[in-house]
């Protein structure tokens, strides 16, 4: 297994260690982050006209005709992920569909088609945690010669229980919900800039984060190398942050690069806000519900944890905005930890090496 190894090799190359946290970051709340809350609570409208309460069927109303577009969209069985697919196929998009379990996907695709009879839905099979799959489902995909204007990389996986490791030994949770979809977006990132390119439509790559990424505060490199190589101090919810700190930071460096190379497609990473989906499967109960319950005035129903999703991938507004972090349809403020460009190249390295197979064994 070259994963676990090779994130500790790459981990301790040439690269510094990133600056300590200032104090300063660590003080208590600034009124415009408690202003921000309230209006999370009363679902106030930004800058942009949208906010907490608004749906993805609000923020693409007004949106042109997606007829023209093709979009993947992962995790779309279930979820945000199926909303995302319903609404874009709703205006008219092609939607592809990619899933580890195909009988979902077509479950889905069916949903959709009673709805919105003629929609263009394609299923395709992806396990995200196997590198393999996502090399064959990209192989898959561009033989059928579709061009490809949005990528939508929202699967997510939240592992309760012991740590696990990817058939590639890496730790399971950071293998699904960052590195797969890294290497899914390195591998068809040449068809969407060629269809840019064709067509004069912008690409968009959309990022599903979370405000998680903010709860891990170490060093992630150091962490994955304690869970997959030492297999100590493995922490479900702090494994969870770090693949989404991982998804900001990977938009961060991608965003960069993409303006190096002068291509018509932009990146983006949202947070979709608290919503009780199949992230928490394995912990239905009592208690659970209860929790739930108690916190149900700040949870967001599946049809507003979409609309920052689909906002950043389909409204106008949105042209040309590159390497940004959105909540509730507006621009946010990511962690400290997520703004680092240093470690965003750190982390773009080290997934190199991991899905190139070129890190030290």
């Amino acid at each position: 297994m070259r994963g676990p190894r090779a994130l500790y090799k790459c981990r301790v190359g040439a690269l510094t260690p990133p600056p300590p946290i200032e104090p300063s970051l660590l003080s208590p709340p600034s009124l415009p982050s408690m202003l921000q809350a309230v209006r999370y609570l009363l679902g106030s409208p930004g800058a942009t006209g949208f906010g907490s309460k608004s749906t993805a069927e609000d923020v693409t109303a007004a949106c042109p005709d997606l007829a023209a577009l093709t979009a993947i969209i992962t995790g779309a069985t279930s979820g945000i992920g199926a909303e995302t697919a319903r609404v874009l196929a709703k205006r008219g998009a092609r939607v592809v569909i990619p899933a580890r379990s195909v009988k979902a996907a077509e479950d889905m695709r069916a949903r959709i088609r009673a709805e919105c009879p003629g929609a263009d839905v394609l299923v395709l099979p992806l396990d995200l945690s196997s590198l393999a799959s996502v090399r064959a489902f990209a192989d898959r995909f561009l033989a059928l010669g579709l061009p490809l204007h949005l990528l939508i990389n929202n699967a997510g996986k939240f592992s309760h229980g012991q740590l696990a490791l990817s058939e590639d030994g890496v730790e399971m949770t950071f293998a699904t919900n960052y590195l797969g979809h890294f290497l899914l977006t390195k591998l068809l990132l040449g068809r969407m800039a060629e269809t840019a390119a064709a067509t004069g439509v912008q690409g968009r790559i959309v990022n599903v984060s979370s405000s998680v990424h903010g709860w891990f505060a170490g060093d992630w490199a150091e962490y994955l190398d304690l869970v997959t190589r030492r297999k100590i101090a493995y922490d479900a919810t702090q494994a969870y942050a770090v693949s989404k700190l991982a998804n900001v930071l990977h938009t961060r460096e991608l965003a960069a690069r993409l303006q190096e190379t002068g291509a018509n497609v932009t990146v983006n990473c949202v947070h979709p806000g608290i919503v009780r989906t199949r992230l928490n499967r394995d912990r239905d109960g009592i208690l659970t519900d209860l929790v739930f319950l108690l916190l149900s005035k700040l949870l967001k129903t599946i049809p507003q944890a979409a609309a920052t999703t689909c906002y950043v991938a389909a409204h106008p507004r949105v042209a040309g905005v590159s390497g940004r972090y959105f909540a509730d349809c507006n621009e946010a403020l990511p962690s400290p930890a997520a703004t680092n460009r240093h470690e965003a190249a750190r982390l773009w390295r080290i997934s190199e090496a991991i899905v190139d197979g070129t890190a030290a064994t």
